[in-house]
């Protein structure tokens, strides 16, 4: 029997990242993942930017949480830089103008550096759109693409420097509580610790029915993204990415190619999820009503699972019931962003420190990421 401090379940960006932190504070953790690589599902097939104006606003407020480490992280935490330049343009349909107002003062308070544009501005940066449909826009100069890869392994490699222990193949099949925390069977092996907690994204509800404790409710979704092709006399190279601020198509280049995605969000089960025939038709017929472009044949496709509570905002927090039982979940699309803030977070209230002062000057709360809050108990 392996007995820690602390047990995690899932291998994800966000059971490593509070893995990372929760071992920097001198406690033994082991970290349970059931597929053979961590990150296979969410964290594996994310097209991730680091945008501190995407998302609800607690995302946006644990976005801008994660810059520093994300500018300055650990000495021989990754070889290369996290963040690449990008940037991303917003764009507003007529009617929805009042969105990107909204932006352009949120995301100015919170220190983000975004500069209003008009349809022509648009259509200087990006000469395919079809800026007919378009109203005005904004650009966050600042926004990024991240090293998904470089930052999943990064807290893999310091975690297991700092003594943690990553196991995979350990599909959890049962779990108890003791008199003195949790007992979890995963891969025909036992586990224990006094707090266990639930990394598992769009599994969190599966795992806490087998903890005994009532799920809260998440929902994941399925994402779609699509590789298309560019005409030989288009050249992206240095484009911006480019996503509707109504969330109904995005863009960015990679690679000389264009990686499409509707921003789809249909809910499913917790499964190895693949893309839809129809989702890839209505990927490639938003592209071509918003663009200039002809695609006649889409490149290669695959999906993703996003998992959401109720009110769209992710919880960390002790269960209210279940002692010693830890969710940390429904980061929906936003965990690569915000890892190492809510990794961080996790870590203090865990160990009983609370919020950190530098997230308590940001506005979080408690409050914000709570298991009790009004909403959950639903489905999304």
């Amino acid at each position: 029997m392996k007995t820690s401090d602390i047990l995690i379940i899932g291998g994800g960006i966000a059971g490593m990242s509070a893995a990372y932190f929760l071992a920097k504070r001198g406690k033994s953790v082991t970290v349970l993942e059931r597929e053979d690589q961590p990150g296979y599902h969410s964290t594996g097939r994310s097209a991730a930017l680091y945008s501190e104006t995407y998302g609800p606003k607690i995302i946006r407020k644990m976005s801008t949480a994660s810059r520093d480490f994300f500018l300055n992280p650990p000495v021989g935490f990754t070889e290369n830089p996290i963040l690449t330049p990008r940037g991303v343009i917003l764009t507003a349909a007529h009617g929805n103008e009042g969105a990107i107002d909204e932006l352009l003062t949120e995301g100015r308070a919170n220190g983000a550096n975004v500069v209003a544009l008009t349809a022509d501005d648009i259509k200087k940066l990006i000469p395919i759109l079809n800026t007919d449909l378009i109203a005005c826009g904004a650009l966050e100069t600042d926004a990024m693409d991240i090293d998904v890869h470089a930052l999943h392994w990064g807290f893999i490699r310091h975690f297991k420097k700092l003594g943690g222990d990553l196991v995979v193949k350990a599909d959890v099949t049962a779990i108890a509580k003791t008199a003195t925390g949790w007992q979890v069977t995963a891969g025909g092996e036992t586990y224990e610790a006094q707090i266990l907690v639930n990394a598992s994204g769009a599994w969190a509800d599966e795992i806490a029915k087998l903890a005994g404790v009532t799920p809260l409710g998440i929902t994941p979704k399925r994402r779609t993204a699509v590789m298309v092709d560019l005409p030989s006399d288009v050249n992206a190279h240095g484009w911006h990415m480019v996503s509707d601020v109504g969330e109904g198509l995005y863009f960015k280049e990679d690679a000389g190619r264009l990686l499409v995605s509707p921003s789809d969000a249909t809910p499913t089960v917790p499964h190895d999820v693949q893309p839809e025939e129809l989702d890839i038709a209505i990927t490639i017929d938003r592209l071509m009503t918003a663009t200039t472009l002809k695609v006649n044949r889409p490149g290669e496709a695959w999906a993703g699972l996003r998992s959401f509570f109720a009110d769209g905002d992710p919880v960390s927090a002790f269960d209210p019931v279940a002692d010693g039982f830890y969710w940390l979940a429904g980061q929906g699309g936003y965990g690569i962003q915000t890892a190492p803030a809510m990794g961080e977070y996790a870590a203090s209230l865990i160990c009983g420190d609370g919020v950190p002062d530098r997230m308590v000057k940001l506005g979080v709360t408690e409050d914000a990421l709570a298991a009790t809050r009004p909403g959950l108990g639903q489905t999304a």
